[in-house]
């Protein structure tokens, strides 16, 4: 019997991109085990119902490992190599947070661990996160460069980038992510539209003022004058200052209530505000794997993105790539593109049936075969 033991912490994380990854993967891991193999979870101490949760949301977890110590002393003390792995032998981390420790990598021990960098914004852009994120992130990197016996990435783009910073030799295994296997329309579309208050056209983009994914670029794009007049519609992340982002877009130019930031979204609210918008505005330059693209081509919504390698390398040609290499002309030529689907039906239409048949080249059950496979290899 071979058990993987995944450290499924992030299902409690407030973010919902680092909870979704792990739920995914681990679901995924569990439904496409090879015969004779398990999956178990590691947590943090936590309370009962946030055990429930995980448990009812993984039902094929073969066990549920409780550390003794909350998530905050637990990073400390795996940052610090202060305590190891329940069990030890196969360890699989969809982050950073992991049990990192001495062990015998070349002649085998007994103990493989494998973790997850989906980015490297604590070095390319720290001023997107807390100074006590950066200095941690930086830290865990540190110790997966020296203990890790796999390094997964999401992209050939974060991989070079994070070869000029670590040498990870052969370690570094690519393997991306895909849409949520929840994310699909409701049986009541045009109920939830009328609830959220979905206007009848508008541009959809996904991110917060203060942060990497480019939403100034959008502000200042839509701004100029002689472009489209349509409204915006922002998801941003459950922290985001929904205020401070229309301030943000008015002091950029926009006119007052054309921009409204959603709230947080649950699965068939998000299908549906991709599903209704003319187009997706995906401006970050910093994102390690695009899935907000990936989920717009999903329902065949069109997406004008940066050409940002990493977004390039999710979106293909499905998408219309705007050049990010001198940042005056940038938000012109965003609003440029933008206004070419708009204008052009046979084009908007052609981008959405491109959009969907390159999400369909992304699975879960690939995902978590190459995981596997990772894990048999080592």
């Amino acid at each position: 019997m071979t058990t993987m033991r995944v450290i499924v912490d992030d299902l409690l994380a407030p973010s919902a991109g680092p909870a979704r990854y792990s739920y995914e993967l681990t679901r995924s891991l569990i439904d496409f085990a090879p015969p004779g193999c398990f999956v178990e979870g590691v947590v943090s101490a936590s309370t009962d119902a946030e055990y429930a949760v995980i448990e009812r949301q993984l039902p094929g977890l073969s066990a549920l490992h409780k550390s003794g110590l909350g998530r905050r002393e637990l990073a400390a003390a795996w940052q610090h190599g202060f305590t190891k792995p329940p069990g030890g032998s196969m360890i699989h981390a969809p982050s950073l947070f992991a049990p990192l420790g001495r062990h015998d990598r070349v002649n085998g021990s007994g103990q493989q661990i494998a973790v997850t960098i989906h980015d490297v914004a604590a070095w390319t852009h720290p001023e997107t996160l807390s100074p006590r994120r950066v200095s941690w992130h930086k830290a865990m990197a540190k110790r997966a460069h020296k203990y890790a016996d796999a390094v997964v990435v999401p992209t050939h783009a974060v991989a070079d980038q994070l070869s000029e910073i670590f040498d990870f030799g052969g370690r570094v295994q690519i393997i991306g992510g895909s849409v949520g296997s929840t994310l699909h329309l409701p049986s009541d579309p045009d109920a939830v539209a009328d609830r959220l208050g979905l206007p009848a056209e508008y541009l959809l983009a996904m991110g917060a003022h203060d942060s990497d994914d480019g939403i100034t670029q959008a502000f200042a794009a839509l701004a100029l004058p002689g472009h489209a007049h349509i409204p915006l519609l922002v998801i941003g992340s459950e922290n985001a200052d929904g205020h401070a982002l229309v301030i943000a877009s008015m002091e950029a130019g926009l006119a007052e209530g054309r921009v409204r930031q959603l709230g947080r979204l649950n699965d068939s609210e998000l299908a549906v505000v991709l599903d209704r918008a003319r187009l997706l505005l995906f401006p970050s330059l910093a994102d390690g794997f695009a899935l907000p693209v990936l989920q717009a081509f999903h329902f065949g919504t069109p997406v004008v993105h940066s050409d940002s390698p990493s977004v390039l390398e999710v979106a293909a040609d499905a998408g219309i790539a705007v050049s990010a290499d001198d940042p005056e002309s940038y938000p012109r030529l965003l609003a440029d593109a933008v206004d070419r689907v708009l204008a052009d039906h046979a084009l908007s239409t052609q981008l959405g049936v491109f959009g969907q048949d390159r999400a369909g080249l992304f699975s879960w059950q690939t995902t978590a075969e190459r995981v596997w496979q990772l894990h048999a290899d080592l």
